[in-house]
């Protein structure tokens, strides 16, 4: 195939051309148009882009893709107003889709921030306005808190005897349960089938492949049950040919688990072009809507707590250090300063213990940060997976939830690139939508979707436009390890590559977010086009 007379953005030395020729799924020439027409063999494929941009695929360096795709499913609360709204709007839910009794009802999405009324969350005695007859678990936006009515609690067991859990908190009177306390429920609700796992991913991929994306990194592991049944549905998927984005598993498990897993022989590494098995994700902390985000100091609006760890120190140090003795990259979920501390604490140990310095070790989110902390970063050579488009809500809240000062040093995109930290982005949907353009609209602007405030929200950090796409595409690719191979369009590279509706160079930064994904190849295959 060739595509030419296009503004192609190479992401790579050559920095533009007009025309590519394609073979099998590699690009093998880029240049002007004439050099690349005269190469044009008999029956082959030619596409006029018409002078429309071209960019290389965009690579989401964290996300949950099994659980976006189970979204899809679920009843849908995102950007709902009210508690009200929700009462309504799963009583419809389980209304259109004729939900027998006694059968689990799940939504997620809601904020109790983005209520109009009263900005207070939802609790069991406003679900069981809901139903009585159907357990029901309501997911906060952030997936680190949930609101059950009493039929959940009746059939997961939970009384006033239910012993307390390490790295989580429960509340029964209110039916919201927190962290790893969310374990009580989620261990009682059926576990999906093979097939059931397949359908979401599927979904969930064609969504993505319209957002421009054609590599994913993707917390699945443990969200099914069993990780070895999400591990079959991957290999099925890739096996028939099935999978529309290139996966890199991020893969969350316990001590136990991890140790079967490498026995097995799985480790960062194994697989092929189209799954291949990432990090070992850890989750450390909370999230900073939920206060469970954990701080060096308490919260600014609540004095009372300083987030949830879901680990001590010496529990960290062992899962680390036992990951990095076997050769598995680590990226753990850290939003609060106090977690960076103590996982860059436990870094340096593993680090010390066994040196590999191309490691690719990583932190996922680095929200609440001071200059130290940066400093540590570079030190030790750990990588930043972040999500510019969590400015959107989180510069509403940031300053209240952790005062003035660290939030001036928070988010500190820029900063990191200064520093020489590999980055690289994502949006950790579902808990944001999966939408490139606004991400890299954030990234940009540091405002949120509306365009407040006018100047950005520590403009400062702001990152250009040639740097939110080369970090939305070789830098995640570096994150993999795959920066030879993808992340921008190169002779010899895989032609991942989408076509958009207008340049992002030349358009108004405030108009990036509504840049339209026009088309989206795969290995030189179509996986989507604008209808």
């Amino acid at each position: 195939m060739i595509i030419y007379n296009g503004c192609i953005i190479t992401m790579d030395d050559i920095k533009q051309a007009e025309a590519v020729k394609i073979v099998d799924d590699k690009f093998v020439k880029v240049g002007t148009n004439k050099e690349i027409l005269l190469l044009r063999d008999e029956n082959e494929t030619i596409i006029d882009l018409e002078g429309k941009t071209v960019i290389p695929g965009l690579n989401d360096s964290h996300m949950h893709l099994y659980g976006f795709g189970m979204g899809l499913q679920m009843a849908n609360l995102m950007n709902i107003k009210s508690v009200e709204e929700i009462i309504t709007k799963v009583k419809i839910y389980i209304k259109d889709r004729k939900i027998e009794e006694n059968t689990w009802v799940r939504g997620r999405g809601w904020n109790q921030d983005y209520f109009i009324k009263e900005k207070r969350y939802p609790t069991k005695h406003d679900l069981d306005l809901i139903s009585t007859i159907h357990p029901i678990i309501l997911s906060r936006a952030c997936g680190h808190m949930a609101v059950v009515n009493s039929k959940a609690l009746e059939v997961c067991g939970i009384d006033d005897s239910t012993q307390p859990v390490d790295g989580g908190s429960f509340d029964i009177n209110l039916g919201i349960f927190r962290e790893k306390a969310l374990g009580l429920i989620t261990r009682n609700i059926p576990k999906p089938s093979v097939d059931d796992i397949k359908e979401a991913l599927v979904l969930g991929m064609e969504y993505a492949n319209s957002k421009g994306l054609t590599s994913i990194q993707t917390d699945d592991l443990s969200h099914a049950g069993d990780y070895k049944q999400m591990l079959k549905a991957y290999e099925e998927l890739r096996d028939e040919g099935r999978l529309t984005c290139r996966i890199y598993e991020q893969s969350l498990l316990n001590k136990e688990e991890l140790q079967e897993f490498i026995s097995l022989g799985y480790k960062t590494g194994v697989g092929d072009k189209y799954f291949k098995i990432g990090p070992l994700k850890i989750l450390s902390d909370g999230s900073l809507g939920a206060r469970t985000a954990a701080l060096t100091k308490p919260y600014a609006d609540d004095s009372a707590t300083r987030g949830i760890m879901c680990y001590t120190q010496d529990e960290l140090d062992d899962l680390i250090v036992t990951a990095h003795e076997n050769n598995m990259q680590i990226a753990v979920h850290c939003i609060g300063d106090r977690a960076m501390y103590m996982v860059l604490n436990s870094y340096e140990k593993a680090i010390k213990k066994d040196v590999r310095i191309d490691h690719r070790h990583g932190i996922i989110h680095c929200q609440i940060m001071d200059e130290t902390l940066l400093d540590i970063y570079k030190a030790l050579n750990v990588c930043a997976y972040v999500q510019p488009i969590f400015l959107h809500y989180d510069l509403h809240i940031v300053e209240d939830r952790v005062g003035e000062r660290l939030a001036k040093t928070s988010y500190a995109f820029k900063s990191m690139i200064n520093k020489g930290i590999h980055l690289s982005i994502g949006t950790d949907c579902p808990v944001e939508p999966l939408d490139t353009m606004p991400n890299i609209y954030c990234a940009v602007n540091r405002s949120d979707l509306n365009g407040y405030p006018q100047e950005g929200w520590n403009p400062q950090e702001k990152m250009n436009v040639y740097e939110a796409l080369y970090y939305y595409t070789q830098g995640s690719a570096y994150q993999s390890f795959e920066e030879n191979i993808k992340g921008s369009i190169t002779e010899n590279k895989l032609a991942d590559f989408v076509v958009l509706s207008d340049n992002p160079f030349t358009i108004d930064s405030y108009k990036i977010k509504d840049i339209q994904i026009l088309m989206t190849y795969v290995g030189g295959k179509r996986v989507y086009q604008e209808e």
